[in-house]
């Protein structure tokens, strides 16, 4: 049998040296920094291995701890619920409850499916969600604190016990509502600012901006809200504006147009538009014109190629739905060429002589309206069709006809004006000009103090564009803008955000396809349909004929008789004047049907004819040739000759049914006599008998209906 090994501390080779003994007065210093330093290794190695078991611990539980935490969230749900439902419902609710528990423990494997559905339903609702973000990371922190240091010159005073904003200061207490973008640049940020800072000047408002602006990233579009009541400031960055929307008709009302597009927040209203994509609802910035307008003119001020004729051709198109356009086009460039000739165009003139002749007739077409409604109103009726449909006087760049008509010694387009600017909301006329940013000091006093509202398009610089407004805007300009893209403000409302519709010449060849479709589709659209609100003239129709005007003369003359033709010029029949009043009625003797050889029908107004054959005064000259010879006129022809006959040719004696001839009667002409015709006998019955028509005179009395003749 082995011997058992002695126990580690008997054997002397493996017995720990002496320690040395430690010097006089350390003995006791060195015992308690030994079990100081023993005792701390030895509580570092229990945590390193507490902490070991528990992650262990952690994840084989991990199920049940999940599932421990559903249970826990579900309990409280059904808690809350329990505390908020009414008392008098808690009675059914808890019976329908305890039903379904029945009826689950009733079915087969019931208890089974349910206790899998909780711990599944547990399970979802205990697992760990990502925890939310609650503050900026440390690059953004740092971000916020530069920002906090830069505006600390601008916001803080020394005189202040307690500023808000000073060096060395913490950020929290100012800044709030930070957001950040993917680049980690901010988009959004709260300033709260001391009291007595100047929010109110200008000035110190565009200092801030400008320090927030650089601090937070540039080349974007900053929107500044100062609330001075809360001494807060609010900045967000804008997304860009859409320049998909093209020219197309848009859902206005008569007397309105959509200028362009801005923020949503901006304006309260929305119009379907087309993006080349599909249909969406866009916020538009409308402007409206009429007698009711606030500010019935407009002025579009902007750089080349800023998208200043695009707007004036936008609202061309717009203005062709309801009205009449002309055009002066100071550039003479062509860009307005393919509205020559159009629909509701009345003229595109691009030279001074033109341009003059325009716009004076604008002027004289300005009073004529003014007088016309004038008229109407005085007699209470409305304003004809023409002063009521509305005119749209478009002038681009008139400064370029200045040095022309000072050259010419004419006078400047500008002077004409002035009428259409002051009476234009009364007369239904409105004036769009069209300008440069440098030419605006060459425009007219009249011009600039009319058109109160403005738009500024392209890229311009802040005091450029609070001069042309007469305001700031709350936004800042960015040095790269896409053409169409500026500010629009109508009188003294709010400065806006502007990007108007892609409106090119579709005759360009830089024209896109979409484009030039979009312009094309809407000037066909203008030359098929008419105006609703504008009756069509009525077109000259000839009067439909009776189907018998004039009854068929029975063939019992000698010889033919030829009637006067009717002329070709007039389409509709010749008036015939009205007897003269009847004082005496007499019996008329029957009538005699006479045939003609060519007759041409001349029938007498219906509202003036009457067939019936009615008592004759025997002072009134007759109405058609009787029988029996009459004297000729040898001096000059009969009234009824033809050209090219005979001025005195025989007349042709009809007897008479029962008398000779009748004085005063009417000639008739004869035309050449043909071969053997019988002689009429009057025995013999008529085959038609001609009634006799009688003309009505509005001063005569009404006549008694004669018995067996029907009332007229």
């Amino acid at each position: 049998m082995a011997r058992r090994p002695l126990p580690r501390f008997l054997r002397p080779s493996l017995r720990r040296p002496p320690r040395p003994a430690p010097p006089s007065g350390g003995r006791g210093r060195s015992v308690l920094s030994g079990l100081v330093s023993g005792g701390g290794a030895r509580i570092a190695r229990g945590r390193q291995a507490a902490r070991t078991a528990a992650d262990g611990a952690a994840d084989v539980l991990q199920p049940l701890i999940t599932v421990g935490r559903g249970l826990r969230r579900l309990s409280a749900a059904a808690r809350a619920r329990w505390a908020a439902t009414p008392k008098d419902r808690r009675g059914p609710t808890l019976f329908v409850a305890l039903a379904c528990v029945l009826a689950v423990a009733m079915i087969p494997y019931g208890p089974v499916l349910a206790l899998i559905a909780l711990m599944g339903a547990a399970g979802w609702k205990g697992r760990e969600r990502p925890a939310a973000r609650t503050g900026p990371d440390e690059a953004e922190s740092e971000r916020l604190t530069a920002l906090y240091e830069a505006l600390v010159p601008l916001l803080a005073v020394p005189e202040d016990p307690a500023p808000l904003f000073r060096h060395g200061g913490e950020w929290a207490g100012a800044l709030s509502d930070a957001e950040f973008d993917g680049d980690g640049r901010l988009c959004r940020l709260l300033v709260a600012y001391p009291a007595y800072f100047p929010d109110g000047d200008p000035g110190c408002r565009a200092r801030v901006e400008q320090v927030l602006r650089a601090k937070s990233g540039r080349g974007r579009e900053y929107l500044f809200d100062w609330d001075e009541e809360g001494n807060r400031l609010l900045m967000r960055v804008l997304a860009p504006l859409p320049t998909s929307v093209a020219a197309q008709r848009f859902v206005t009302a008569p007397g309105e147009a959509v200028l362009g597009f801005t923020d949503e927040e901006a304006v309260a209203r929305t119009v379907p538009v087309w993006d080349g994509e599909g249909y969406r609802d866009a916020p538009p910035v409308v402007w409206r014109t009429g007698p009711r307008s606030a500010e019935p003119h407009l002025l579009v001020l902007g750089r080349p190629g800023g998208g200043t004729t695009t707007l004036l051709r936008s609202l061309a198109l717009q203005a062709l739905n309801h009205g009449e356009v002309l055009i002066v086009d100071g550039g003479g460039t062509g860009e307005y060429a393919f509205l020559k000739g159009r629909p509701g165009v009345l003229a595109v003139e691009s030279g001074l002589s033109g341009a003059l002749a325009g716009l004076e007739w604008a002027a004289r077409e300005t009073e004529r309206r003014l007088g016309a409604a004038d008229r109407a109103r005085q007699t209470g009726q409305p304003a004809p069709e023409d002063v009521r449909r509305p005119l749209w006087v478009l002038v681009d760049r008139p400064s370029a006809f200045v040095h022309l008509a000072a050259a010419d010694g004419a006078p400047d387009p500008q002077r004409e004006l002035g009428v259409p600017l002051r009476h234009g909301r009364t007369a239904g006329v409105t004036v769009v000009v069209g300008e440069q940013l440098d030419g605006l000091g060459e425009l007219s006093e009249e011009v600039r103090g009319y058109t109160r509202a403005r738009v500024v398009l392209g890229a311009a610089s802040a005091a450029e564009v609070a001069g042309a407004l007469e305001t700031a805007p709350h936004t800042t300009p960015v040095p790269d803008v896409p053409p169409g893209r500026g500010y629009a403000r109508l009188g003294t409302g709010p400065v806006l955000r502007l990007q108007v519709p892609a409106t090119p010449d579709p005759y360009d060849d830089a024209t896109g396809e979409a484009e030039r479709q979009a312009v094309l589709a809407l000037l066909s659209g203008h030359d098929r349909e008419p105006d609703p609100e504008r009756e069509p003239e009525p077109e000259p129709t000839r009067d439909a004929a009776p189907e018998d005007p004039v009854p068929a003369l029975a063939e019992t003359s000698a010889e033919p008789i030829r009637a006067r033709p009717a002329p070709a010029a007039d389409p509709r029949p010749e008036p015939v004047p009205p007897a003269p009043a009847l004082t005496m009625p007499q019996p008329h003797p029957e009538p005699v049907a006479l045939t003609p050889a060519a007759p041409a029908p001349q029938p007498a107004p219906a509202a003036y004819a009457e067939t019936a054959p009615t008592p004759v005064p025997a002072s009134a000259p007759p109405l058609y040739a009787e029988p029996g010879p009459a004297p000729v006129p040898t001096s000059t022809p009969p009234p009824y000759a033809e050209p090219g006959l005979d001025p005195s040719p025989a007349l042709v004696p009809v007897p008479p049914a029962g008398g000779g001839p009748r004085a005063g009667a009417r000639p008739v002409v004869k035309a050449e006599p043909p071969a053997a015709v019988p002689a009429l006998d009057s025995t013999q019955p008529l085959p038609r008998v001609v009634p006799h028509t009688v003309l009505r005179s509005p001063a005569a009395a009404p006549q008694a209906p004669v018995p067996g003749e029907p009332a007229t």
